[in-house]
């Protein structure tokens, strides 16, 4: 027997087609800047300029990713950051994932004053200066944990996982596995990680995020030009249109009379860069899309 589909009244109507102007509008402010970026890297940079190039790409021209891969700067900073995200992103799930599941276990005495003081973390903060004092006391200025371990964990994100936990692993489970005689380490180990692979995509792919695009920690603590990541390089290039003579040099004699100052330089070194630097989160989301969801949305149903 078959079911008569709902009929939609006028109202619905109106309402779904409010969505799709709306989802519609939204979708051309997302989409028009990255096809813009991606047409002006291969654009020349006086149309770029100019305004002449404001959607398809004109007089086409592949020295800006010519200029990425052969400038020394930009493929030091590129493995800086991959060194930075692969061990800051290690770091804080070996933080907020055990931290986590202690807090969403009902046996576990002193869990509420523990997450009262998690939570006092997220709305009173030392600040920029005592914040500093203290890397400098610690001697970690100019260092790669400098970057790591002020934001080891973030509390937003535990509050996240310990919900999962509470609301994925039954309690029934634990109880199982302590009769048997597994240990609270064995039942995490062996139990508990496997079955939370949607959490830890989320939170890896959280933090590898937060720590690809992270530039503040480093202006703030590094020195050392050879230990910045890529987006202090980037920010050099666009803020402080900042070209070293070597990636002058890598550009064709018939490019260089087109371009005779080092801002058209830049312009056309600094969209290629964006592309580059975007690609590995690009490509590595689609693998973790399947657990995205649901990781975000059990975490997120209870408080």
């Amino acid at each position: 027997m078959s079911v008569a589909a709902v009929k939609e009244t006028k109202t619905d109507k109106i309402f779904l087609t409010c969505n799709y102007i709306y989802l519609t509008i939204a979708l051309l402010l997302v989409l028009y800047p990255l096809l813009y970026i991606v047409s002006a890297s291969i654009s020349d940079p006086k149309l770029v300029a100019s305004g002449e190039m404001w959607l398809f790409p004109k007089g086409i021209t592949f020295e800006g990713y010519k200029m990425v891969f052969q400038n020394d700067k930009i493929w030091m900073g590129y493995g800086n950051t991959i060194l930075y995200t692969v061990i800051g992103t290690c770091v804080n799930l070996i933080v907020t994932i055990p931290a986590a599941y202690a807090l969403s276990r009902k046996d576990f005495v002193g869990r509420n004053f523990f997450m009262g003081m998690f939570m006092v973390t997220m709305f009173i903060g030392g600040g920029l200066v005592p914040g500093y004092l203290l890397i400098k006391n610690l001697g970690l200025v100019n260092s790669m944990w400098a970057l790591i371990l002020p934001g080891a964990a973030s509390i937003w994100n535990i509050i996240v996982s310990r919900t999962f936990f509470a609301s994925t692993i039954p309690r029934e489970l634990q109880e199982a596995a302590q009769i048997d005689g597994c240990t609270n380490m064995r039942l995490f180990i062996k139990i508990v990680l496997p079955l939370s692979a949607p959490i830890i995509a989320v939170m890896a792919l959280f933090y590898g995020v937060g720590h690809w695009n992270s530039y503040f920690s480093a202006l703030i603590y590094l020195n050392d030009e050879s230990k910045f990541p890529l987006q202090m390089i980037l920010r050099q290039i666009l803020v402080l249109n900042e070209i070293s003579a070597d990636t002058a040099g890598a550009i064709n004699a018939s490019v260089a009379e087109a371009m005779n100052n080092k801002a058209e330089v830049a312009a056309l070194l600094k969209y290629g860069v964006i592309i580059v630097s975007t690609l590995p989160v690009i490509a590595i989301y689609p693998f973790l899309q399947r657990y995205f969801v649901q990781g975000v949305m059990i975490g997120s149903v209870k408080g």
